[in-house]
């Protein structure tokens, strides 16, 4: 599996002045550090003293202040700025924020970030609830989806899992219900569906193994492992399973962005965009 030990080497945050920059700013930092990684924070604005003194402040009270941030200022439309900056920075994670539903305690996706979580040629991470004070994360779910690019989100769950302390991976296995091919109807059909769930279940399981035999031994080292399969609808199967187990981090990959994939894209995790259960980290090869 070709794949750089350390995936995570720059990070690009675009930042705004809103109320919640100060525990942004907080967040992502100590995320570069565990990730040691190097942050570069972008405001897609005009640059005024007040605004830099203001940054710079605040990059006075981060948890690890011997770290190197870079501050860059552009003007212009906040998509295409975020895009080509993170070409020209040659960016490997972009942090974004989520937004509270209103009246509700949940969050969802809002246009400019889904618009860049699809078009951005780099991994992204979604927070919810970015913390002032560290909150450490523990439980790491990951998409074991039967596709080209699962091998590689989950070596990086395993970095991240390393990088962050977590204790556990969860490797979750959607299975379309359809390809039980089985319709209940009696005792009889019931004990067959259950016959084809377990093969199922086997299957995936197998396949799993094997993407974990790849890994370096060092990823697998103090990490409990489970393997979970699931069946049900993509996106929406997984995204339940992480809130119900309350993992710290989701972990999948985004499919190619052309063609019928493209689509798959936008219907897989739309359910998750629409209604995130924790942070989500979605890996771009």
């Amino acid at each position: 599996m070709e794949r750089h030990p350390h995936p995570f080497k720059r990070i690009l945050f675009g930042f705004a002045f809103s109320p919640s920059l100060e525990i942004n700013i907080l967040e992502t930092s100590r995320l570069a550090h565990f990730f040691n990684a190097k942050l570069i924070l972008l405001h897609v604005g005009k640059k005024t003293e007040e605004k830099s003194g203001v940054v710079n402040a605040l990059l006075e009270k981060i948890d690890y202040p011997d770290d190197a941030v870079e501050v860059q200022w552009e003007e212009g439309k906040p998509v295409s700025v975020i895009l080509e900056a993170c070409t020209k920075y040659k960016i490997d994670l972009l942090v974004l924020g989520a937004l509270q539903h209103e009246n509700r305690y949940r969050f969802y996706v809002g246009s400019i970030a889904r618009n860049l979580t699809r078009k951005v040629n780099c991994s992204v991470l979604l927070l919810i609830k970015p913390s002032a004070e560290r909150v450490p994360c523990r439980h790491i779910v990951v998409n074991g989806l039967d596709a080209p690019e699962t091998p590689v989100a989950i070596l990086d769950a395993f970095y991240a899992a390393n990088a962050l302390g977590a204790q556990q991976i969860t490797i979750v296995e959607e299975i379309r219900q359809k390809e039980v091919h089985v319709t209940v109807e009696d005792d009889r059909s019931l004990m067959k569906a259950n016959i084809m769930k377990e093969r199922l279940k086997h299957r995936e399981d197998s396949r799993v193994r094997k993407i974990l035999k790849t890994l370096p031994e060092a990823f697998l080292k103090n990490i409990k492992i489970k393997t979970q399969s699931i069946f049900g609808k993509r996106g929406y199967s997984i995204g339940h399973y992480a809130e119900i187990v309350r993992a710290d981090l989701l972990v999948m990959n985004a499919p190619k962005k052309t063609g019928l994939l493209d689509r798959i894209f936008k219907h897989d995790l739309e359910y998750i965009l629409s209604d995130l259960p924790t942070d989500l980290l979605i890996i771009r090869k």
